[in-house]
């Protein structure tokens, strides 16, 4: 665990004390070496299913491929950003990349807590950076209104969170992952218990999030600087996974009859967030509703509680991970081109960029599901375990299934077919960063195809 959070710590004096010249390539080398080290975390060796470092902060395959996505990430969001934050004072951009660099340090001690009151202050900390670099980097003036549904979704889902795991402390006398799952189940019967476990998810339904409280994300992800939108996408919303799935652990006997309603929804919001992707004109808010309705699928999967759903949620929210922010990347490389976010201003660009629409191409069919990526491995056993709890879910997927098909081959068509607008003819070319920065999304989603069981080795 210090391995890769010692390095990441020594990320700040890096930012702050390097030359203006240096600032981007020493950052950029400095956190692509810490995802580099994170990798050995795949090869694993514990045979007790965790590896502690110290009585607060461990691994084990459920947190793993989570923590190197984490890692993986940050080299990615620098890149991405530096053509509009490249303008900028120098110690703006320092600061900017500090903010970057501190996400990734409460993320990393989020998935790496044992204790899951530590886990519940890091999942809370990740919001102030995120918030800052939302409303002071933000492209738009809506972007403080984003920020207010941001922040007050999120710790109006908290709060609860926390009363509940504070009566927990006191009916088991511990919170630690490594203990709880050994204790006697909880006698849960009682009106207040059932309050009691709707607190310990809704914070995490929120984040996910679920259909019905999913307002912020798309003002979040549209007013947000790619970055953000970057690490929102990949790594904020999965910590909504993570808590679930280490929640539901404990709320067994109850969660029997009370996932009713939330599975409903979760699958009804499939459908409904990608009938909102169908009338989209702006490019990033699409990809923003396309979000909820993975993660709406990703909720399903978790809600079931069988290992079939355990891994395919998992497998999904990796692939997600890596897709999502590529698309993201993508439109803002046309943003910084064109200034547009609408889609019908900024269309037939497969002319003008024809390497890059190769990339568009391969996104959405990997948002879409193509096999053999991952993402058709996440969905199809989430499908399969939903189906055999009920064989009526099948029409709702099902549907959903052919909806994502029908948003992602829109966005392409909308955005590189068609005929080029005679105000957009002279753009400038596209950089080798930018081909490098796709390059290394989709690097990892084509290794997963050889080796999944990096992601679900742990669930048998």
């Amino acid at each position: 665990m210090l391995k890769v959070l010692i390095p990441t710590m020594m990320l700040f004096p890096t930012i702050w004390l390097v030359s203006p010249k240096w600032l981007w390539a020493a950052t950029v080398t400095h956190s692509l070496s810490i995802a580099l080290v994170s990798l050995t975390w795949l090869k694993w060796t514990s045979e007790t299913g965790w590896a502690v470092s110290n009585s607060y902060l461990g691994t084990d395959p459920l947190s793993t491929p989570l923590l190197v996505l984490t890692c993986w990430l940050l080299p990615l969001m620098i890149l991405a950003s530096q053509n509009h934050i490249n303008p900028e004072p120098v110690n703006r951009q320092r600061l900017y990349i500090t903010l970057l660099a501190s996400l990734q340090t409460f993320l990393i001690m989020a998935f790496g807590a044992t204790e899951i009151i530590m886990f519940y202050i890091m999942f809370e900390a990740t919001l102030i950076p995120t918030l800052i670099i939302i409303t002071r980097w933000g492209n738009q003036t809506e972007r403080l209104n984003a920020g207010t549904y941001f922040l007050f979704y999120t710790l109006a889902g908290s709060l609860p969170l926390l009363v509940a795991l504070l009566l927990l402390q006191q009916s088991t006398g511990t919170l630690s992952m490594l203990v709880i799952q050994y204790s006697q189940p909880l006698m849960l019967n009682s009106w207040g218990h059932k309050i009691w476990w709707a607190g310990c998810l809704i914070a995490f339904l929120v984040k996910m999030p679920l259909y019905g409280v999913h307002l912020w994300l798309p003002k979040a992800h549209v007013e947000a600087p790619v970055a953000g939108s970057m690490v929102l996408a990949a790594v904020l919303l999965k910590l909504g996974g993570y808590g679930m799935m280490r929640m539901m652990i404990m709320l067994d006997p109850l969660s029997k009859e009370l996932v009713y309603p939330f599975i409903i929804l979760a699958l009804w919001g499939i459908i409904m967030t990608g009938s909102i992707c169908l009338r989209q004109t702006d490019l990033k808010s699409l990809i923003a509703y396309s979000s909820v309705s993975h993660m709406g699928l990703v909720a399903g999967g978790i809600l079931i509680q069988t290992p079939w759903g355990f891994s395919g949620a998992i497998i999904l929210m990796i692939a997600h991970g890596l897709v999502s922010s590529m698309l993201f990347c993508l439109a803002n490389t046309a943003y910084e081109r064109t200034h547009s976010r609408t889609m019908i201003l900024a269309r037939g660009l497969q002319l003008i960029f024809p390497l890059t629409a190769v990339w568009w191409f391969i996104a959405n069919l990997a948002n879409l599901a193509l096999p053999p990526l991952p993402n058709l491995m996440g969905e199809l056993m989430i499908i399969t375990t939903l189906f055999n709890w009920s064989p009526w879910t099948i029409a709702l997927t099902g549907a959903g299934t052919l909806i994502t098909a029908g948003y992602s081959l829109y966005m392409f068509l909308m955005s590189q077919r068609g005929p080029t607008p005679s105000h957009i003819m002279k753009l400038q070319p596209f950089h080798t960063r930018e081909h490098l920065l796709m390059a290394l999304h989709l690097i990892p989603v084509i290794l997963l195809v050889a080796k999944p069981e990096l992601m679900w080795g742990w669930c048998y």
